[in-house]
């Protein structure tokens, strides 16, 4: 699939700008042209800061791990799921030689299964949900059969393997002193709380950890584009059905409207190029059009009923011990953000950081912000920032005056 549409890229006259790192999107007056600001060298080669003009902008920015922390998750070989598959994929690296892989999705499987044939012993698949939820979605399903097939295809590996899959479970603490040597995996209700003396402790050497995918929005939401809560509980992008979001001339594919899969990626970019040439050239609807749109409404679908059966249990944070870290950039741990809660009045994710600090580091609570704002009894909120990352002062001062 992804060889195919390099290939398109190449025969096209469509202008690749790779190693650029894109920062935030403005517009040069209240009706001119969009203008999305960017940074070189994400590729390793000199940094400068540079613009590029235009009449429509398709926002793709993918998603990023969800992670819950729990006592002992910042030991080193302790990564994430999709971290771990990235390794292999990279370079064929082992995150370690005994992987126990633990959290919550069909990505689970997907990385069991390829550490297990890339040589490593798997002791168990660690599912915090169970897949039962899945059978209140037959028509879904049966509307899917490329899904169940991948399914399949991975279930067949853990069984070559003899990798044991626990559902209702989830790690619940790291061990080790230099690095992760062993978990505790306990069994949970279906709040996700940790069932009294159902924990045992499984020897291992690395843990590949994950709960699932959030949207990343911050370039949408400093836009204003408008979002919606998914079966999940996280956020995505309001979309229409051409893929415009709220905001007028600002359209988005993939992972910004909901997790969903690089098929429905593919579907929605299409359905969304179509749109924006039809809306600056006038460019007729192409026939294959009606197809994507059914396939998009198929995907999505699925994909939904993928968010519910994952969806995390408001149990998980009676895994946290008070001196667990939450926000590893400040180093944050459970007990003062639970401290502002029930001391200080802080009632939402936005005042226990203002009176914690947790979230303002690197991440920008990218890693942080689903379990801080649990922690403040909500669920995590939309969030509206002037730049989507960090940006050097000497990148801001390259702009001309007239940037905006």
């Amino acid at each position: 699939m992804f060889t195919g549409l390099r290939r398109r890229l190449e025969a096209s006259a469509v202008d690749r700008l790779g190693g650029h790192h894109v920062w935030t999107v403005t517009r040069d007056g209240e009706e001119g042209p969009w203008v999305v600001h960017a940074v070189t060298g994400a590729d390793g080669g000199e940094e400068r800061a540079v613009r590029v003009r235009a009449r429509a902008v398709l926002l793709a920015t993918g998603a990023y791990e969800r992670q819950l922390p729990f006592p002992g998750w910042t030991l080193p070989g302790v990564v994430g799921a999709g971290g771990a598959q990235a390794m292999l994929k990279s370079g064929l690296v082992l995150p370690g030689r005994r992987v126990v892989v633990a959290g919550s999705g069909p990505l689970l499987l997907a990385v069991a299964a390829s550490l297990a044939a890339a040589g490593a012993t798997v002791p168990a698949v660690v599912e915090a949900s169970a897949y039962t939820p899945y059978a209140r979605e037959l028509p879904a399903l049966a509307r899917n059969p490329g899904k169940l097939g991948e399914g399949a295809l991975y279930g067949g590996g853990l069984l070559r393997h003899r990798v044991r899959l626990l559902t209702r479970h989830a790690v619940t603490a790291a061990h080790g002193s230099d690095r992760v040597e062993a978990v505790t995996v306990s069994r949970l209700d279906r709040d996700w709380r940790p069932v009294p003396g159902s924990d045992r402790r499984v020897p291992c050497d690395a843990l590949a950890v994950g709960h699932g995918l959030v949207p990343q929005l911050e370039l949408a939401t400093g836009l204003g584009c408008a979002t919606r809560r998914t079966a999940d509980g996280t956020l995505a992008l309001d979309l229409d059905p051409a893929q415009r979001t709220s905001v007028p001339g600002i359209w988005a594919a993939g992972e910004t409207g909901g997790i969903g899969g690089a098929q429905l990626a593919l579907a929605e970019g299409e359905l969304a190029a179509a749109s924006i040439a039809y809306e600056l050239k006038g460019t007729p609807r192409p026939r294959w059009a009606a197809a994507r749109v059914r396939r998009r409404a198929r995907l999505r679908r699925f994909a939904e009923a993928m968010a519910a059966a994952h969806r995390p249990g408001d149990g998980w944070t009676g895994w946290l011990d008070d001196a667990t870290l939450v926000c590893r950039c400040e180093e944050v741990p459970a007990g003062r953000i639970k401290e502002a809660v029930a001391e200080l009045g802080a009632s939402d994710a936005r005042t226990v950081k203002l009176l914690t600090r947790a979230g303002m580091g690197w991440c920008q609570g990218r890693m942080c912000g689903h379990a801080v704002a649990c922690l403040a009894g909500g669920a995590p909120g939309e969030e509206r920032r002037p730049l989507s990352c960090p940006v050097e002062l000497g990148h801001l001062a390259q702009l001309p005056p007239s940037a905006g």
